[in-house]
């Protein structure tokens, strides 16, 4: 096991079991932990992401960060658009947040104040896996989710076929546009939609959305509609819009994202804690 330290946490190298396969990551954490998250992955073949991880940690917030499956020093297979595969299928979306699952898991053994509250934090396509992970897992008790559906894969494969990667397709199209075709355009894909407020619907723990209004990916003002739809049913659900950002919420120069969802996680996490704590 690697271990290594800085002036504001230390950082120890991690493996796990999901489905048969080992997982390989890192655990940051900070002298003093006031909430505990495990990162999910967007789509892409990413390995742990330490930067992140790091910027939490200074903050008091512990991390447990992994390469996604087939990815770096994990096992497995990724599946995924840069080797050619659909890769939202319901099988593929299932066996992610397993994995995400399993980290939770492994992460609650290596804390050392059982009580911390531990959540996911998560990229675009974990929009639909972490809300997959958290019904399942009574272990996750928040969510945070940068740049994340609330719609179908269908109906997102949709959108993001329609602006076909134009940064310039807010300045040409109308919202009223957008969403017909997102809910009318046919499918290039077959495969069985899956649906986040399916998940979302079964969940009572808090979640912040963090979204950029110029996003090509995504269509972000149906995906708050939806939302406010499941605020107004009692969900603990909240979001902020940046209106200068597209779909890339969470990078290194781009600071207030963040920065409004760890004040969030503390916040939430010591309100968890008082909830315990009356029982």
């Amino acid at each position: 096991m690697v271990f290594s330290q800085s002036a504001d946490f230390t950082i120890q190298d991690v493996k796990f079991e999901s489905l048969g396969v080992t997982l390989t990551g890192s655990i940051l954490t900070p002298k003093k932990t006031v909430a505990a998250v495990v990162i999910v992955h967007g789509s892409d073949p990413v390995k742990r992401e330490m930067e992140f991880a790091k910027r939490l940690a200074k903050e008091g917030i512990a991390v447990l960060t992994y390469d996604k499956r087939g990815v770096g020093e994990s096992g497995g297979v990724y599946v995924g658009p840069s080797v050619g595969t659909n890769n939202i299928d319901t099988t593929n979306l299932n066996l992610l947040s397993h994995d995400a699952s399993a980290a939770v898991n492994t992460f609650r053994a290596y804390l050392k104040d059982k009580k911390t509250p531990i959540g996911l934090v998560g990229f675009s396509q974990a929009g639909w896996i972490i809300p997959i992970a958290a019904s399942k897992n009574p272990q996750i008790e928040f969510m945070v989710l940068f740049s994340c559906p609330t719609i179908t894969t269908l109906e997102q494969l949709r959108f993001q076929f329609y602006t076909n990667g134009n940064i310039k397709f807010w300045e040409n199209h109308t919202e009223s546009d957008a969403r017909e075709h997102t809910k009318n355009d046919s499918d290039r894909y077959q495969f069985v939609a899956t649906d986040p407020k399916i998940s979302l619907k079964t969940l009572s723990i808090p979640g912040l959305w963090l979204f950029g209004e110029k996003d090509i990916q995504i269509p972000v003002k149906l995906c708050i509609e939806q939302l406010n739809t499941l605020k107004a049913q009692g969900k603990s659900f909240e979001y902020t819009l940046f209106s200068a950002l597209g779909h890339d919420t969470s990078s290194g120069n781009i600071t207030a994202p963040i920065d409004i969802s760890i004040q969030w996680m503390k916040q939430k996490a010591l309100n968890i804690n008082k909830h315990k704590a009356s029982k």
